[in-house]
Parts: structure tokens; C-alpha cells; sequence
């Protein structure tokens, strides 16, 4: 039996076929699109209905279904036939033993994604997920502008800058900066939290049970800083009662952590075992560091030059 969208007695003019029961949401957000106008009807129905009824549509959506010449042959009125998506024609079989495009995936366009601590590691995601049309909220305990003469050739590649009429450079990465006072506001205006803080006596468990509540429901948490940045009763507590949407981690409260933790078995967990920045350039940068050290001992020089983190 077709699903029918239309419930209004009015005359019905053009009528859409969706030609399978699977990706649901395509159906769905072609419902709502055309909602004001009833005079369109869209209706779904199985694979194998579908030649007894396609004469009476004058448009068919082909989600996974072959349309060979005698499918089509009957279609008296089709005027238009539409590939919703593509490679997935003529796999009939693979859609009747399981139901695919559920659920629908989400993109990261249009989202709020909010940086807790906007330092190096901060700056550089900021730079990553620009091109992706989000709205980048982010804080930290001071905001400064660099002097233009103090920025190196990197910054000016990596990081979109302008001048102000005090010479200073104005960071536009992100649209919104605060301190620790916006934590909360911007914990509840974000999709998405990544914690990049440094841990320290005043951060630790900052993302407690207030915080968590304050984030709208179905947000993803994601930490790439240091396990006890997260409270990990509360994180469980807001998992569990369904609050949070899910949790990416590439580190833990306790390593090596433990595989049975319920927080690791959670099905909205996502965990890496600290091991993202095993690559060559980040060994690289390491030996860097490692290798200025050593030229700097062996001088007698300071090392102010030397960037070390936590």
C-alpha cells in the first residue's frame, strides 16, 4: 500500500513515486519541502508493487530499483525519472536483506562547534573546520592581538588575519570569543564541544555535570586534551539518561584504560587510544624540539624560543 502525503480533498495534478521502502529520510524531506503544495502527491511503495502502480505517476524516484525497458514500458504518464543518489541502481537484493539509509547521516555545515581553550592545538582546529561552514564559538583566560611584527610566515599562511588601526592583527577564525564567564552560554548555543584546554588544577573536571546540563540535548562532546578535563561520573550520568549525544575521545580518565569501563562500552562512544599524533610530521616536530633543546644547552642559550606544551 503506498504512503500518501496528502490528506486534503484537492485536485491532485502531479504525482511523485518513490520506488522503495529504504532511505526513508529522502521521502521524508521531499514531504515537508512540498507540504505547501497539496496539489503534489508523493507516495513510496515496495519494489515489487511497483509495476502495478507506476502508470499512474508522472515522476519516478529510483532509490535502489532497476527500471528495465518493461518497467518503464508501463509508465504511460512518466514525463521524469530521478536517480535519488547514484550507485546504487539495480541492487535489489541487498536492500531487501537489510534496511538501508538509516540512520541519516549528519554534516557538520551549518553547525555550532565550540572551542574550550583557544590556544596552538585550539587555533589550528579553528583552521581545520572553517572551510566546513560552521559558526566557531571559543574562550580562553586572555585574548590578546599580536603585533604585526610579531607574526611569523606561518601565521600569516595558516591563520586569516587583518590588520586594526592600532597595528595590531584581529584573529577572524572564530565568531564569538569570551572568557570563563561564557562557558556556560556558549556550552548552550553549541552542536558540538571540543575540549582542547590545558589541564591544570582549575580545569580539572570542568566539564562536570553543570556544564554537561547547560549543553543542549543531543550535542556531541569531544576531547582532545587530557582525560581529566571531564568529569567522568557526570559524563557517564549524561550519557546514560540520553542528554548527550555522544562522546569522542582520543583520551581517557585512567590509560591504559580499561576495555569493560561502561563509558568505553557506551554505544554513543567513540575512543581512540591516544595514538593520533603517532604520524611523521608530529615525530618530526618532536625531534625539532628535541634537537633546538639540545643546540640550545650545548650554548648556553635560554629557551625562549622553544615552544613546549603540557
Amino acid at each position: 500500500m503506498a504512503e500518501n502525503i496528502n490528506q486534503t480533498a484537492v485536485t491532485i495534478t502531479t504525482r511523485v513515486l518513490f520506488c522503495g521502502l529504504t532511505f526513508p529520510s529522502s521521502l521524508e524531506y521531499t514531504k515537508q519541502y512540498l507540504l505547501p503544495y497539496p496539489f503534489i502527491q508523493v507516495d513510496a511503495m515496495a519494489f515489487d508493487k511497483v509495476p502495478d502502480d507506476i502508470a499512474n505517476y508522472d515522476i519516478c524516484v529510483v532509490r535502489g530499483m532497476k527500471l528495465d525497458a518493461n518497467v518503464i514500458s508501463l509508465a504511460r504518464q512518466m514525463k521524469l525519472i530521478v536517480q535519488f543518489g547514484v550507485g546504487l541502481e539495480g541492487m535489489e537484493k541487498a536492500f531487501q536483506e537489510r534496511m538501508l539509509g538509516v540512520p541519516t547521516g549528519e554534516t557538520l555545515y551549518g553547525k555550532t562547534v565550540f572551542i574550550v581553550g583557544y590556544g596552538n592545538i585550539g587555533k589550528d582546529l579553528a583552521v581545520r573546520l572553517r572551510p566546513f561552514g560552521v559558526k566557531l564559538l571559543a574562550t580562553r583566560r586572555r585574548w590578546h592581538s599580536k603585533s604585526a611584527l610579531d607574526l611569523s610566515k606561518q601565521d600569516v599562511d595558516n591563520y586569516p588575519m587583518q590588520n586594526t588601526d592600532n597595528g595590531n592583527i584581529k584573529d577572524d577564525l572564530i565568531d564569538e570569543k569570551g572568557g570563563n564567564e561564557c562557558l556556560y552560554e556558549f556550552a548552550n548555543q553549541a552542536d558540538i564541544v571540543v575540549t582542547c584546554a590545558t589541564l591544570t588544577s582549575e580545569t580539572v573536571g570542568m566539564v562536570n555535570a553543570k556544564f554537561l546540563s547547560s549543553m543542549k540535548k543531543g550535542a556531541f562532546l569531544v576531547n582532545v586534551a587530557r582525560g581529566g578535563l571531564l568529569d567522568y561520573e557526570a559524563v557517564k550520568a549524561s550519557l546514560e539518561c540520553g542528554h548527550l549525544g555522544g562522546l569522542g575521545t582520543d583520551v581517557a580518565w585512567f590509560e591504559p584504560f580499561d576495555p569493560a569501563d561502561p563509558i568505553i562500552q557506551h554505544p554513543k562512544v567513540l575512543i581512540t587510544p591516544h595514538v593520533a599524533g603517532v604520524t611523521e610530521i608530529s615525530h618530526r616536530n618532536t625531534a625539532k624540539v628535541i634537537g633546538d633543546c639540545a643546540l640550545h644547552l650545548n650554548n648556553g642559550d635560554p629557551f625562549i624560543s622553544i615552544e613546549i606544551v603540557n
